[in-house]
């Protein structure tokens, strides 16, 4: 089987799902785990670091870990990184089959910290009977330091193993979302998937077809309902764009560009459309009466994270908004997983808008 720890509402289930392969997830959120129910995916609910590891020895082909990222995102306090030498330690003792948790969590300024070990305590178990045949792991790019940690460890347990972050834009997310990414396989050379898009559009060459441009959100959201159905009438002077935060450094970005990382948990990472002037040639004309910033729904989130427009979010807005931006977008998870499974899929398998 394939184990997936921290599952989530289904980023990397519904992946599988499109890559026509079938997983077990480990969750605790009881909405994320009602989500997960209403599409169909099997789940445990459980904590994943109080869940014993026996019942997957022998029998686990793939593992997919996406540790919570709160205590490391620079959306929240960030006390991961003040964590991060328990945390490393953590990992190593792990590694060597030593379960020192409980008193390094209670060292630890944020106990969520020490879930980024936890991967390793399933990995050192499912070792000893030489599983799985590889590992796919993703987290906030601050969480780099970690994964090479894991990486050196995979390398002397027999895996080829790559590290580093990728842009979920390069591969036609409609988002320029930059995650750590850490792929493991004791079958074959382990290598980040070969980019499909580019902030620019390349042409074509002797090595095959150039990439194509990143995928806006217009491209996504044109059906969905959201302000990009509804542009404004020629002559207003006006446009809407996607805030990701109100935090003074927010990313702006119009809609015929991806959007910046979506972040939810906190009033201070609301996603906004707001109304931006356009350009003008005229330096005396009058400016333009501009709309009320209209929080962004659920449906054009998700889509924005390359979910069905129709995927089935449960709980209120605030659930499903933290479901989804802790989610990983399926289009990446999909790249980065068929070529462990053996396996192909095209680029409109993931058609998003309604």
């Amino acid at each position: 089987m394939i184990l997936d720890l921290f599952a989530g509402p289904g980023g990397w289930s519904h992946a599988l799902s499109v890559l026509g392969v079938r997983e077990v997830g480990l969750e605790w959120d009881a909405w994320a785990c009602a989500t997960r129910a209403a599409a169909g995916q099997v789940t445990i609910r459980t904590d994943v670091a109080r869940y014993p590891t026996w019942p997957w020895v022998g029998r686990t082909r793939g593992l997919i870990a996406s540790p919570p990222c709160q205590a490391w995102s620079s959306a929240g306090k960030r006390l991961g990184w003040v964590d991060q030498p328990l945390v490393h330690r953590a990992v190593a003792d792990l590694a060597a089959g030593l379960d020192t948790r409980e008193g390094l969590r209670a060292a630890c300024r944020d106990e969520r910290s020490l879930l980024a070990a936890e991967p390793m305590r399933y990995l050192h178990a499912l070792n000893s009977v030489a599983e799985p045949q590889w590992v796919v792991m993703e987290e906030v790019p601050q969480v780099l330091p970690l994964w090479r940690q894991y990486a050196a460890i995979l390398r002397s347990w027999g895996f080829s193993v790559w590290a580093g972050v990728l842009n979920a834009a390069d591969y036609g997310v409609p988002q320029t979302r930059r995650r750590a990414i850490l792929l493991a396989s004791r079958i074959r050379p382990a290598r980040p998937p070969v980019p499909t898009h580019a902030r620019e559009a390349e042409p074509p060459s002797l090595f095959g077809p150039g990439r194509a441009r990143w995928v806006s959100m217009a491209a996504v959201l044109g059906t969905s309902g959201a302000p990009a159905a509804a542009p404004p009438a020629e002559g207003e002077g006006w446009a809407w764009c996607l805030r990701t935060n109100n935090q003074a450094n927010a990313t702006v970005r119009p809609l015929s560009e991806p959007a910046g990382t979506l972040f939810f948990g906190n009033r201070a990472n609301e996603c906004l459309w707001i109304a931006e002037p356009l350009p003008t040639t005229s330096a005396v004309a009058r400016p333009p009466m501009l709309p009320e910033p209209m929080r962004i729904n659920a449906r054009e989130a998700g889509v924005l994270q390359t979910f069905p427009a129709d995927y089935p979010w449960a709980g209120n807005k605030g659930r499903q908004f933290s479901q989804i931006g802790n989610a990983v977008p399926p289009l990446l998870a999909a790249h980065l997983l068929a070529p462990h499974l053996g396996v192909g899929f095209e680029p409109d398998d993931f058609t998003l808008a309604a």
